[in-house]
């Protein structure tokens, strides 16, 4: 038979697992920055998927040269929502395991060391790889000089 636990052991257990519970948070927030970017840049996709085939010689050789960028993009956040996500996973593992610990009178301190510890290097893994994105991002962004330097033509019915 399970023994019962009191409720101050029940409090504790939740005390030690409120530090998790945080950490899940913050993880969905990272999340929802990572889904954002995802969003972003497969819009931006299918804009030049559309335009794509209809241009030719430098143009096209630029929105070829941005598709490719755009597609390893995709790849490099969905690779950091993979390791977030698996990060997540771990922390759930470890309340998970915080509770069955004390309910079942089990000794799962290194069990639930090892999982923290495969969380943390799972989020700061998909911390590495987003900052990946964020290279490719900020050196495929810019605005081509013929945008920057074009001048508008002078309306002759102004003169």
């Amino acid at each position: 038979m399970i023994p019962i636990p009191q409720v101050a052991q029940v409090a504790q257990v939740i005390q030690l697992a409120l530090a998790p519970v945080f950490l899940l948070a913050g993880i969905g927030a990272f999340l929802n920055v990572c889904t954002g970017r995802l969003a972003r840049v497969i819009d931006r996709a299918r804009v030049i998927e559309d335009r794509i085939l209809h241009t030719r010689g430098r143009e096209h050789d630029r929105m070829v040269s941005e598709i490719r960028v755009l597609d390893r993009r995709i790849s490099v956040v969905n690779a950091a929502i993979f390791l977030t996500v698996a990060s997540a996973c771990a922390v759930c593992l470890v309340v998970i395991l915080l509770f069955a610990s004390e309910l079942m009178g089990a000794h799962l301190g290194t069990a639930i060391a090892l999982l923290f510890i495969t969380a943390m290097l799972l989020l700061a893994t998909a911390f590495g790889t987003f900052i990946i994105e964020i290279a490719l991002a900020s050196r495929t962004i810019h605005i081509r000089n013929e945008v920057l330097f074009h001048e508008a033509e002078a309306d002759e019915t102004t003169h």
